[in-house]
């Protein structure tokens, strides 16, 4: 299986901060290829140069990099299949990620309940507590 994940799937991946569920670390650990995509590294850059997030956007890049998994480059195709999406979500990044993961066809891992909406290519997983 080849899965799409959301950035904060990725953070908790990367961090193994416990908040990962056992499915979510199942999937991650049985996929073929893992992607992270390059939208969620946009939403970051953004959000970091507004100051509602701490961080340099190039230290994910390189994290992913040396995660193993790979990147998903947006193509005209993905941001063509935006316009095909229902609207149950306004999200721009979002939104991309959804025409990403159908597009290509991926499946989608993310703890955001609502993108579940579109697809069952979306699977969605619960937050766990730190002990």
């Amino acid at each position: 299986m080849r899965i799409l994940i959301d950035i904060q799937i990725f953070i908790w991946a990367a961090m193994e901060s416990g908040n990962l569920s056992l499915q979510a670390r199942e999937i991650i650990l049985n996929a073929t290829d893992v992607f992270v995509s390059a939208a969620s590294i946009w939403e970051i850059a953004i959000k970091a140069r507004l100051g509602r997030l701490e961080g340099d956007p190039r230290e994910f890049v390189d994290a992913i990099e040396q995660s193993g998994f790979k990147e998903l480059a947006i193509s005209a195709r993905h941001a063509a299949a935006v316009h095909e999406l229902p609207l149950y979500h306004r999200d721009p990044f979002d939104r991309i990620l959804i025409a990403q993961t159908l597009s290509e066809p991926l499946r989608f891992l993310t703890a955001d309940k609502t993108l579940g909406q579109y697809s069952d290519l979306v699977i969605t997983t619960q937050r766990l507590r730190n002990p």
